[in-house]
């Protein structure tokens, strides 16, 4: 039997907020005027735990399995995305340890939503609660996360191999 082996990944994304879209982050619909701008939902928050996820098992990025110029994710919901990233890394011999992530933007205050981020997250994953972090930051009105145009999102996974065996090398898929 082999020790297990550990890595970090870590994500990011950003959108720029406009009118007329929906602000979904970690999978929970945030009331706000604007939203963030993009292919799918624009969850920002998923997607950068999705490219966390991806990073630390070496299985490239989001964009790759989920590219924005592939109509069949247009508006998807990120919760699915994550879930499949998440059965790729199984797949591939890996299991979360835990996630970490921090959300920087100006408005909406998101800290009321935090606890429905991270319940939504480990819901997906598979996970205790207590192995999803979710932290709100704002930039104190500096760059476009502070001046209300877009919003950032940052997270680190840990992984560790499933069963303590050898995970898989191989290509993406």
């Amino acid at each position: 039997m082999h020790p297990p082996h550990f890595r970090v990944g870590h994500g990011f994304d950003a959108h720029r907020l406009v009118e007329g879209r929906r602000f979904v982050l970690g999978g929970v619909r945030i009331e706000h005027e604007r939203g963030p701008l993009g292919h799918s939902d624009g969850d920002a928050l998923t997607h950068a735990i999705c490219d966390a996820l991806l990073g630390a098992c070496a299985l490239g990025d989001l964009g790759a399995h989920f590219p924005d110029t592939d109509p069949q994710w247009k508006d998807a919901d990120s919760l699915r995305l994550l879930a499949a990233c998440h059965e790729l890394a199984v797949r591939h011999g890996w299991t979360i340890a835990n996630v970490d992530a921090t959300v920087v933007v100006q408005q909406p205050r998101l800290s009321p939503q935090v606890p429905l981020m991270r319940d939504a997250l480990a819901d997906v994953l598979g996970l205790d609660v207590a192995r999803i972090s979710v932290k709100a930051k704002t930039s104190e009105g500096m760059g476009y996360t502070g001046d209300g145009t877009g919003l950032a999102a940052y997270a680190v996974v840990l992984v560790e191999t499933l069963e303590r065996r050898e995970p898989d090398h191989s290509a993406f898929t």
